[in-house]
């Protein structure tokens, strides 16, 4: 059974940080781009950032460059989301997902075949 499972979100202050995990099984992970993504409510799902199959490429939203960092661990199946300097409207439901398309080529939502269920992330004083 193919899984993405997010974990770490949670309630942090306004310039606080976050590190979201996103474990998966059930297929070859090493061969997938990985993206994270996020929907507020109310608002549509947006690409947050995506890692290409060999982490060798990584690419952010503009909202969210300079404070994210996206990194992977194929070995333990891994990937991860480091979220920094938070902001109230970074509050959103984040998911990562996976698509065996190359980053490169700018893949689109329904380009990610798996997805995780998602986690909650709240920046709230």
């Amino acid at each position: 059974e193919v899984q993405l499972v997010e974990s770490g979100g949670g309630l942090v202050h306004p310039g606080g940080s976050l590190r979201l995990s996103c474990a998966a099984s059930g297929f070859t992970v090493a061969g997938y781009a990985i993206g994270w993504f996020r929907q507020a409510p109310g608002k549509e799902r947006e690409a947050v950032s995506c890692i290409a199959q060999s982490a060798r490429y990584t690419d952010y939203a503009a909202s969210v460059k300079g404070r994210f960092t996206i990194s992977r661990d194929n070995r333990r199946r891994m990937m991860f989301l480091r979220m920094g300097s938070l902001k109230p409207e970074d509050t959103s439901v984040y998911y990562c997902a996976a698509t065996g398309r190359r980053v490169s080529s700018s893949p689109s939502q329904k380009d990610y075949e798996y997805w995780g269920q998602g986690i909650q992330v709240t920046v709230s004083s």
